[in-house]
């Protein structure tokens, strides 16, 4: 099986999109299987509206097709619904190629954030894009739920991972909040309008407030929440050792369609507070103990309160948090990713026989 990815997200980016691809791309070459990567850096870039360290492809149609002819893949993978992705989409249609898609962003509540339309407006472009794939990959089960009823699918089940040699409860702790007022409150993440950081921010709550992350509301937030530590980006073991140092990990995002920090966080030993919504809800479940993957004891809280989940949260111990987030292996979720693309190839190879 010869196999291309397609993705408008990727290296020098960081985000769990790009953790995610380079993550399941490096497991598949250990595995011996040769993946082609049509990417950004192939390409000539302008910056992104807004996020000027996303970096998008000019008019990348006619690369695209060039790549894709030349590697000749047996079925393309589209990771993101941006010009990238969009043009390998015209080439597997018009190649006859299958191919496959994931649903990492939520991009109609994104634009709708920024634009201040509904997000509705937005549903209609996401669904012509999947139309044709012969499997949506989707992280969680409420997902894909939802874009069922959206009339999005088939959908498949593409879970996430860490690296446990980094993200694990011991080891040591970052040094700028170890000597915080505690408990200490972490949020790691894209700093953003979208990510509903300022419900975290305007929290009146005991403790210390700390922000790791890059984003275009990083230098308005900094000035507006002097009280707050913003870390910037940090990734590898600082930023485990940030999760470490942290009493309670919280994460107000109501958009996210998974949430790999959450993940990372809980491996490390720190307990998660969050909304009860798609992403915390899928790893959490209701009790705290997991809904995929379960564990004995709550490794975190999920309420309609951020305040009463970080409550609940912080009475969970460190070790129950751990248990969950070791649960989460990227060679489990290379096995699903692997499993719906056989899958989706053998559906076109048998459609294609039935067509004869």
């Amino acid at each position: 099986m010869k196999l291309a990815l397609a993705t408008d997200a990727w290296l020098p980016q960081v985000n769990g999109v790009v953790r995610s691809l380079t993550s399941t791309v490096d497991h598949l070459t250990r595995r011996g299987h040769q993946v082609e990567t049509v990417t950004p850096d192939r390409f000539l870039t302008l910056p992104m509206p807004g996020y000027a360290s996303i970096r998008l492809a000019m008019a990348p149609r006619f690369g695209v097709r060039r790549m894709l002819d030349k590697a000749a893949p047996d079925i393309v993978h589209i990771a993101t619904e941006g010009p990238i992705g969009w043009a390998a989409r015209g080439w597997c249609l018009s190649r006859g190629v299958p191919f496959t898609s994931a649903f990492h962003t939520r991009f109609p509540e994104y634009a709708a954030v920024r634009t201040g339309l509904s997000a509705e407006y937005f549903w209609p472009i996401l669904q012509r894009f999947h139309a044709e794939s012969q499997a949506v990959m989707v992280s969680t089960r409420s997902l894909a739920g939802e874009l069922g009823e959206r009339g999005i699918g088939p959908t498949r089940a593409w879970s996430r991972g860490i690296d446990h040699s980094q993200f694990r409860p011991d080891g040591p702790r970052h040094p700028a909040m170890a000597s915080l007022p505690g408990p200490v409150l972490l949020n790691v993440g894209r700093v953003a309008p979208e990510k509903n950081l300022e419900t975290f921010l305007n929290l009146d709550v005991p403790g210390s407030k700390v922000v790791v992350g890059d984003g275009p509301a990083l230098e308005t937030l900094r000035r507006r929440y002097p009280q707050v530590l913003f870390l910037g980006s940090l990734s590898g073991q600082e930023l485990a050792s940030a999760y470490r140092a942290a009493d309670c990990f919280v994460f107000p995002s109501l958009t996210d369609t998974f949430g790999l920090v959450i993940i990372e966080a809980l491996a490390c030993g720190t307990p998660v507070a969050a909304f009860p919504v798609t992403g915390p809800i899928d790893i959490l479940g209701l009790d705290g103990r997991g809904v995929d993957h379960r564990v004995g004891w709550a490794a975190g809280a999920l309420d309609t309160s951020l305040a009463r989940a970080i409550e609940g949260a912080l009475t969970a111990e460190r070790n129950d948090a751990a248990a969950l987030g070791n649960l989460y292996s990227w060679e489990r979720a290379t096995d699903q990713f692997l499993a719906a693309i056989e899958g989706a190839l053998h559906h076109a190879e048998r459609g294609l026989l039935s067509a004869a």
